[in-house]
């Protein structure tokens, strides 16, 4: 063909011609050495995880697009699990696939570009509240001793509303628990949890209020940093709990509410720990009052005991003790007596054991502990025979003293008269007709008057018939 204007030169011994191979393997070492290290941002389509475990996605932005690699060894840098639509921070080298010929960026480090831009605006928004006061610890409320009634702002099926239910029924059942329902991420969420919190603050009628969510990315717990929920929080005039997340998660609304729990039930052991505490001290003040009132029953007891020791009140008793006593007396001297004997026995059969010696005194030993038994069932029939005549009188001056009661005579039928004074009446001639008596009988008091006096020892009987 003839030579045209712009074509390459005709070859000559010294042309140097390269394989495809060796071409590709040129153009990397020229990529690789000049973007050994870049940082590119863009947005990430056409994720896939290999079965080895490798990332193999796309970089793009609005007029270009980059094949990407991250290797499976590169992944430990990454704090988060990449998805399609995400804009990201990748750093690392562009390189060339040879087998496609197909240049690529062989990713090190994977950052989330929205995160960093999240957690800026959360730096900025918590500086800005804290110049205005919003985490002041004076305005800080206490939690309510004893609360009644317990208002929740929380998605009524995620784990934390469970969570809550479980605690306040196990540790104080009695509350009763308000849920106002909102979604906890997502557009919207944030104007509803403010809502929530300002309806319960405008209601009324809740002693605590607890407000929060499970844990989640920050992302997902973005809703509890918005100004709005902290604007809402700041203006509640009722003691709040955020729970957000877990240990290790901090929003905006931790620093503005009153208390901040690590976790929902963590919040709602806040809330029943009042409870248990008032219990505590409702132990406390019963086992004090139990001591006060020992102390008074013992009082009662020892003024008790005084007055049972009076002589008016106790001679009776007195005098039983005594007996008792002399009772006691005689069984101690019985109980001697009988040990002096058992000695004495005792001593001299040690006595005629000695004496026989090595002579077999088998007969004697047993003739001696005959009478010995007799002498001692002997002496301890002397003793009791001597106690039942003790115990014989002192029954009988018992009987004797109840027999000398006035009211076992008035038992046989006999009547007590008593003058207007309250003597008794002995004789005819100490009453005069027409004078007032009273007349004591087993059951009963008679008031009489005398119609007439004389010296009969007995009444005259009534002979006539009907």
């Amino acid at each position: 063909m003839p030579d045209r204007k712009g074509d390459s030169e005709p070859m000559s011994d010294q042309t140097v011609i390269l394989s495809v191979s060796e071409l590709t393997l040129a153009i990397r070492g020229v990529l690789e050495s000049a973007f050994r290290g870049v940082w590119v941002r863009g947005e990430i389509s056409n994720f896939v995880v290999a079965a080895s475990g490798h990332y193999y996605f796309t970089l793009k932005d609005a007029s270009a697009q980059l094949k990407a690699v991250c290797f499976r060894s590169a992944q430990r840098r990454t704090l988060f699990q990449p998805r399609n639509g995400q804009e990201v921070l990748a750093f690392g080298k562009v390189s060339v696939y040879e087998p496609r010929g197909e240049y690529q960026l062989i990713v090190e480090e994977l950052q989330d570009y929205g995160l960093g831009r999240l957690m800026q605006a959360f730096e900025q928004l918590k500086s800005r509240l804290q110049q205005k006061g919003y985490f002041d610890p004076a305005r800080k409320k206490p939690l309510p001793m004893l609360p009644a009634r317990v208002g929740v702002v929380t998605s009524p099926t995620g784990a934390a509303i469970r969570d809550i239910l479980q605690v306040m029924a196990r540790r104080s059942s009695s509350v009763q628990v308000l849920i106002f329902p909102v979604r906890v991420q997502g557009e919207g969420a944030a104007a509803e949890i403010a809502a929530g919190i300002r309806y319960f603050d405008r209601r009324g009628g809740v002693d605590v209020l607890i407000v929060g969510r499970g844990g989640g990315s920050l992302e997902d717990l973005w809703a509890f940093n918005e100004e709005i929920v902290a604007e809402a929080l700041h203006e509640c005039r009722i003691p709040v709990i955020s729970a957000v997340g877990h240990e290790v998660d901090f929003t905006i609304a931790d620093f503005v509410a009153d208390v901040r729990a690590p976790t929902p039930s963590a919040a709602a052991e806040l809330v029943a720990a009042a409870s248990a505490e008032l219990a505590r001290r409702v132990d406390t003040a019963r086992n004090g009052l139990r001591r006060s009132l020992a102390r008074i029953l013992e009082g009662h007891r020892h003024r008790l005991a005084q007055l049972r020791s009076r002589s008016g009140f106790a001679s009776f008793g007195w005098r039983l003790q005594t007996l008792g006593q002399r009772v006691d007396e005689l069984e101690l001297r019985l109980r001697g007596a009988r040990q002096r004997r058992q000695a004495l026995d005792q001593n001299r059969l040690a006595l005629l054991s000695q004496r026989l010696g090595a002579a077999n005194p088998c007969l004697r030993v047993q003739v001696l502990s005959h009478r010995w038994r007799l002498a001692g069932q002997a002496l301890e029939s002397s003793l009791l025979g001597m106690l039942s005549k003790r115990r014989n009188g002192w029954e009988l001056l018992r009987q004797s003293l109840a027999s000398l009661n006035p009211r076992r005579v008035l038992e046989r039928g006999y009547a007590l008269c008593l003058d207007e004074r309250g003597q008794v009446v002995r004789s005819y001639r100490q009453l005069d007709p027409g004078q007032e008596v009273q007349v004591l009988l087993r059951e009963g008091l008679l008031d009489c008057r005398v119609e007439d006096s004389r010296p009969d020892a007995w009444p005259k009987q009534n002979n006539s018939t009907g």
